[in-house]
């Protein structure tokens, strides 16, 4: 299997550096890339800006409480475009709330996860997504 591209949309230096740390003893990440608000996920998504030389990740980790742009501005986004649609995008966020979950997959999110508060539950939920989505589905060709 080829290497995977995660792009990681979150504000919360904890949650990043768990996801981070979660991920290191991966085979199969090729590269974890970080963006800390909705309008850079946006930006870095469609080459823009500082983002001009990015590869477009295979995966999308994203949450929704973020400053600028929240996840359901940047999920609609990604699903409204015609070169980013295909990426897989899984919701991961501390919000339980029907709406939230409603919105998500409205707005055609592959997956939502409410992230749990204990760092083992935490990195748990990170390494079940990474056998889940690297080791059993087969993701898109890169374009």
């Amino acid at each position: 299997m080829q290497p995977v591209n995660i792009l990681l949309v979150e504000d919360s230096e904890g949650d990043i550096l768990l996801t981070t740390e979660a991920l290191e003893g991966s085979s199969l990440i090729n590269s974890l890339n970080v963006v800390k608000n909705g309008k850079d996920a946006l930006d870095y998504l469609h080459k823009k800006g500082n983002y001009t030389s990015v590869t477009i990740p295979d995966l999308i980790l994203l949450d929704i409480n973020l400053p600028m742009k929240n996840g359901h501005e940047v999920l609609a986004g990604v699903k409204q475009s015609e070169q980013l649609k295909h990426i897989p995008v899984i919701i991961l966020t501390t919000s339980s709330s029907e709406k939230d979950i409603h919105q998500s997959y409205k707005h055609y999110a592959n997956c939502y996860i409410t992230k749990p508060v204990e760092a083992g539950d935490y990195t748990h939920v990170i390494n079940s997504i990474e056998r889940f989505w690297f080791s059993l589905v087969k993701l898109p060709g890169r374009h």
